[in-house]
């Protein structure tokens, strides 16, 4: 299928720690939105409201073909996990400055559209100076070498 949309965001402003791969409950012009690749998580995070667990502020945008009928681009979408991982989460998000976020959204080898979430923890000014300075060296050194 090849469809990948990343949110490079996410590992420049938390460390990311625990990853889980969710599936998540969306209409039929939103599929082929995703499909199509317009789609965005950049901007999304997630939340649990009572025991199910949501993702808030991801944009798939409306599919061209859809008629009159369609979707709203920035929707709260539910996201399918096991009753295990729900519960993990939830316990990992009672601390404080924690997070969970979109880093991938991606159509898994059974047609599925499938969100990878991280725990996260957010950076400091100085944290993300570093992963800046890293990352040139490691550019300087590809170049030379």
């Amino acid at each position: 299928m090849g469809v990948e949309i990343k949110n490079r965001k996410a590992a420049f402003s938390y460390f990311l720690t625990d990853q889980y791969t969710a599936g998540i409950q969306l209409l039929g012009t939103e599929i082929k939105s995703i499909r199509a690749g317009k789609a965005s998580i950049v901007e999304g995070y997630c939340r649990f409201d009572g025991d199910e667990f949501f993702i808030f502020n991801m944009n798939v945008e409306a599919y061209g073909h859809s008629g009159y009928v369609t979707h709203e681009p920035r929707r709260v979408r539910k996201l399918l996990l096991k009753r295990t991982e729900l519960t993990k989460l939830q316990r990992k998000l009672r601390d404080v400055g924690v997070t969970v976020v979109p880093t991938r959204l991606f159509i898994a080898d059974s047609g599925y559209a499938k969100l990878e979430i991280a725990i996260a923890k957010g950076k400091k000014l100085v944290d993300k100076r570093n992963t800046i300075k890293d990352r040139d060296q490691a550019r300087d050194l590809d170049r030379r070498g």
